[in-house]
């Protein structure tokens, strides 16, 4: 049996997804996922630790099946998966502003195939991952999954008018959160009564290459609450959404 405790970062190769799987190789034997193996391999050298990079597209089930399997004949059970994988978005131009860009993809002008892509990455793809390494977290003394959300996918925040972020609020990025907090309780449902737990978190407005740089907050700030929720103990919790300041967030 592997002795240390295993993580898979999806999306890890740079911004939040590259520190949180920076953070955890203190601890973790850590699966560095990313689509291009390339950069995953660059951004596995630039770490301390036990850093592997792992070919991972959450939108391709056979690179999917065959990173779980990876994992599976290597080190034989996955202790903690952090879905960080994700897109804002295919039409930004060069220049655009986040309001802008939400300003021209509101519910009636918005693509479904802008809508679809955003949503086969943050959406299914991180369903699809759970799926195929739920066997793996069973394994596992005690299996932790931690799905990256957003603030701005908060449905309750979003019907109040005076939200701050209720303006960007549409069909694409901010709705694929939302699915993705839905997403995080049917699992933390399933989960239930077995030594999994499952919990959701915003990273909050994190200067990424996922905002085109324009957040306020560092990648260290973005990555802490992950971090800590990758580590809970047997009375963590489960079936939460939270946010390293802000304590726990309305779904």
């Amino acid at each position: 049996m592997h002795e240390k405790r295993v993580a898979l970062v999806t999306g890890a190769n740079q911004g939040i997804g590259l520190q949180i799987a920076k953070e955890l190789a203190a601890r973790f034997t850590v699966y560095l996922g990313s689509r291009d193996l390339a950069k995953g391999e660059a951004a596995a050298k630039s770490l301390t630790g036990d850093v592997r990079a792992i070919q991972l597209d959450v939108t391709d089930q056979a690179s999917i099946a065959a990173a779980a399997k990876r994992i599976r004949d290597e080190v034989g059970r996955l202790d903690v998966l952090v879905n960080n994988a994700a897109i804002s978005n295919t039409t930004m131009r060069e220049g655009d502003t986040v309001a802008a860009y939400a300003a021209r993809t509101r519910a009636s002008t918005i693509s479904l195939d802008e809508v679809r892509a955003i949503w086969e990455t943050n959406v299914f793809g991180a369903l699809a991952v759970y799926q195929a390494v739920v066997p793996l977290l069973r394994e596992a003394p005690e299996g932790r999954v931690v799905n990256v959300s957003s603030g701005v996918g908060s449905l309750t925040s979003n019907s109040d008018p005076s939200a701050p972020y209720r303006g960007i609020f549409g069909p694409g990025y901010s709705a694929s959160k939302a699915a993705m907090n839905a997403m995080s309780v049917a699992m933390a449902i399933e989960c239930e009564g077995t030594r999994i737990k499952v919990n959701a978190c915003s990273p909050g407005f994190t200067k990424t290459n996922l905002n085109g740089y324009q957040g306020t907050d560092t990648v260290e700030q973005g990555a802490s609450e992950a971090v800590r929720l990758a580590q809970i103990g047997p009375d963590g919790p489960s079936g939460t959404f939270s946010h390293a300041t802000l304590g726990i967030l309305p779904w």
